[in-house]
């Protein structure tokens, strides 16, 4: 279950981020609105969370623009708590709003109400090109292997990895997503998590094709 959250704070952007991973959601975090319609077209989310004050494209055109090609939910996020910018979100389809500051129990309530409202079961395997992540099981198959269990943070990792399959996902966000926001994990443990996760989906975990490492952080090759 991919969410789409897009906003210029990027502490709320991680806290928000945060806190949907540890509720099983695989999160696709942008900070302006060009890029999350670039995303949204590459990785097709089953919800977006907007920021209605975004540079580039506001929330709004942001919205405008996700609408004519999809129904997927949208929850707009505003500080100003205007009628007027309730009206203008639901008036471009907008499925819900959440006033900042908000609680991120709060946004999960909601998210979670507007998914059973849509027919998405957020406890589905997640895929993207031959690796198929189970959320329920803690598990993991690659092609037309066997499911491999995972740890808690062996699973944390793989999420994140999987929702940004192709690309590479900088160390310190991935430190950011597996053990906490602004907590916890340091880059030797991460690279033991790395090494023990290669142990499970590589048929070479000395020559690995499919978690490749990178200057910046780690990448995952699904395809």
């Amino acid at each position: 279950m991919k969410v789409l959250v897009a906003d210029d704070d990027g502490d709320l952007r991680d806290l928000v981020a945060f806190t949907l991973t540890q509720a099983g959601y695989l999160v696709i975090k942008v900070p302006d609105g060009p890029t999350a319609l670039k995303r949204f077209e590459e990785e097709s989310p089953d919800l977006v969370v907007l920021d209605i004050n975004m540079p580039g494209l506001s929330g709004f055109q942001v919205c405008e623009a996700i609408r004519k090609r999809s129904a997927v939910p949208v929850i707009m996020l505003t500080v100003r708590g205007e009628e007027e910018d309730l009206v203008r979100a639901l008036g471009l389809g907008a499925d819900d709003y959440l006033n900042k500051p908000f609680s991120p129990r709060t946004l999960l309530a909601r998210l979670k109400a507007l998914l059973r409202r849509a027919g998405v079961e957020s406890s589905a395997p997640l895929s993207s090109g031959r690796i198929r992540l189970d959320l329920e099981e803690y598990t993991v198959r690659v092609g037309g292997g066997e499911p491999v269990q995972l740890t808690k943070l062996e699973l944390r990792l793989m999420q994140m990895l999987l929702a940004n399959a192709g690309h590479t996902v900088n160390s310190d966000r991935l430190l950011a997503q597996v053990w906490g926001h602004r907590s916890g994990g340091d880059r030797a443990l991460l690279k033991q998590l790395v090494h023990r996760l290669r142990q499970k989906v590589e048929i070479d975990p000395a020559a690995p094709v499919l978690l490749l490492t990178s200057a910046a952080g780690y990448k995952l090759i699904a395809d």
